[in-house]
């Protein structure tokens, strides 16, 4: 009975996560799309009957409903939607058009959408029109391939990048590009423990059936589950408990002599720059002394900055923390961000701490293995 109760409770509808911001958008998008490639195909291909075929409604789901999965992307509308009125003709050619034709024509149109990744599920209904759409469609022949499926998928598309874009979401879908701070070939830091890219295939390949989410969306997506696994492990934990408190920093209009000579005495790698009322306006690194805003233009060797005060080579736009911004949000910006030290700022952007990645390396090492002898350094901006 228990076995039995589990399977019929898997007929349960699965609870949607999508936001009611997203249910507006696919809702508009869709209807949008379907009007104007609807008057479009009607204007390109006149009194053509039929200009417009149903299996676009079904491609317009996918379109604005799903725009990240891999079955609503431009090759897959164009090329699944083609590829599939090209059989459903010719199946209806060589089987006349009965309920056999319409089988084998959905069988073969899948196939052939799989061995040319395009799969796109309205190719399914597209290839049936062609073998079942009537005379009209069977007077068109090989041309209901053209016209109107290849017309009304291209409208459809040029429609879906231009809503999809205009909303503010990635169409083509393709993950955040995330750049190396260093430029090396090196994984990021946070790839190189955990899972990785092969162990992701093997998961997939193992798994055996099509999932329709891509591998980088779902490795993004596995990544965030971990942000939020450790948010929760280390979520009572602050930048006010691991910051520096005694911050070394330096004024706008201070000598770069001074600032060095701070840099020196206190064997830091970078000043938060903070005016007399102790509020952040840059900060100055070892890096900005040499290159200051500028690259070089040749492979010599760096040059000293000639500038006379702090103000002309400082980083005037700073990402600051809060005290009460817990510690792990920033673990990403350090690890794979390329940051090495962030002033933490109260609400009128005052200084009040900086933390480095020696404090979150400390911090995190502290509270992850539970070592009592590991502690965090006090000693300013290391």
């Amino acid at each position: 009975m228990p076995a039995l109760l589990s399977w019929l409770r898997s007929f349960l509808p699965a609870p949607l996560t999508v936001g009611r911001r997203e249910i507006w958008l696919g809702c508009l998008g869709a209807g949008l799309g379907l009007l104007g490639a609807e008057w479009l195909s009607h204007q390109v291909l006149g009194e053509v009957n039929p200009w417009f075929i149903a299996p676009m409604g079904a491609s317009a789901v996918l379109l604005f409903a799903v725009p990240a999965s891999p079955l609503a992307q431009p090759w897959s509308i164009v090329g699944g939607n083609l590829v599939s009125a090209l059989v459903g003709v010719s199946c209806a050619l060589l089987l006349g058009h009965s309920g056999l034709a319409a089988g084998v024509a959905g069988a073969l149109a899948i196939g052939a959408m799989f061995a040319l990744r395009c799969l796109h599920p309205p190719g399914g209904a597209v290839a049936l029109t062609a073998v079942l759409g009537g005379p009209a469609v069977s007077q068109l022949g090989y041309g209901f391939a053209l016209w109107p499926v290849a017309a009304n998928s291209s409208l459809l598309l040029l429609l879906a990048l231009l809503l999809n874009n205009l909303m503010q979401r990635r169409y083509p879908h393709q993950p955040a590009a995330q750049a190396h701070p260093h430029r090396t070939t090196d994984p990021l830091p946070s790839a190189r423990l955990g899972f990785t890219q092969d162990d992701l295939d093997a998961a997939l390949s193992g798994q055996g059936e099509l999932l329709d989410v891509s591998k980088d969306d779902l490795e993004e997506i596995l990544t965030r589950a971990q942000l939020h696994a450790n948010r929760r492990k280390w979520g009572d934990v602050y930048c006010r408990d691991i910051m520096s408190r005694d911050v070394v920093s330096i004024g706008p209009r201070d000598s770069l002599d001074e600032a060095w000579e701070r840099l020196a005495k206190h064997k830091v790698k970078a000043l938060p720059v903070m005016l007399a009322d102790g509020r952040l306006v840059g900060i100055v690194s070892l890096h900005d002394f040499f290159l200051g805003h500028s690259a070089p233009t040749s492979r010599a060797a760096p040059v000293m900055s000639t500038a006379r005060y702090v103000e002309d080579i400082m980083t005037s736009k700073v990402r600051a923390a809060r005290p009460d911004q817990p510690m792990v949000d920033l673990v990403g910006l350090f690890s794979d961000g390329g940051l090495h030290h962030m002033p933490v700022v109260d609400a009128q952007y005052r200084v009040v701490g900086m933390i480095t990645q020696s404090d979150l390396v400390a911090a995190l090492f502290k509270t992850g293995v539970g070592n009592p002898a590991a502690g965090t350094r006090r000693d300013g901006n290391t």
